[in-house]
This record gives structure tokens, sequence and C-alpha cells, in this order.
């Protein structure tokens, strides 16, 4: 029974990390690429407008950061509730 519920634990936890990346996702590829552009085009980034960095260039790479800060935490996390492989 305490196993059952510690991988109760592991998936809360899991969808608590993907709820929050997902955010960050959303904010960063919709809101700051299309909702918010206009509003962020005032302000330069290497020269380039930032919504527009953002809509071309920023959700991508934001992406692909989340895509590594959510293997890091479900390896810390497998680790933690020794579900890991070897």
């Amino acid at each position: 029974m305490a196993r059952e519920q510690e991988l109760q634990a592991y998936w809360k936890q899991n969808l608590k990390y993907i709820a929050i990346l997902l955010s960050i996702w959303f904010t960063v590829s919709y809101l700051f690429g299309i909702v918010f552009v206009d509003q962020l085009d005032s302000i330069k980034f290497f020269g380039f407008p930032l919504g527009y960095w953002f809509a071309n260039q920023g959700a991508e790479v934001v992406f692909c950061l989340l895509i590594v800060v959510y293997v890091r935490l479900m390896n810390s996390l497998d680790r933690k509730y020794d579900v890991y492989e070897d």
C-alpha cells in the first residue's frame, strides 16, 4: 500500500512539472509571440524587436530549454521515488 501511495505522489509531482512547463511554453509561444507582440516590439533584443524574436526564434529556443529542464526534473524525480532505469 505504501508503494502505491509513493507512485501516486510521483505522478502528482510529474503532473505538476508538466503543468508548470506547459504554462511557460504557452506564455512564451502564444502570449509573447502573438498576443503581446506589438507591445514587445518596442524592446530591442540583439537588434531585433523582442516580439518578432519571440515569434520567430524565442518560442523554439524556450521549447528546447523546457525539454532539457523536464528531462533533468524527471531524472531527479525518478531517483527520488526509485523508478529510474539503469
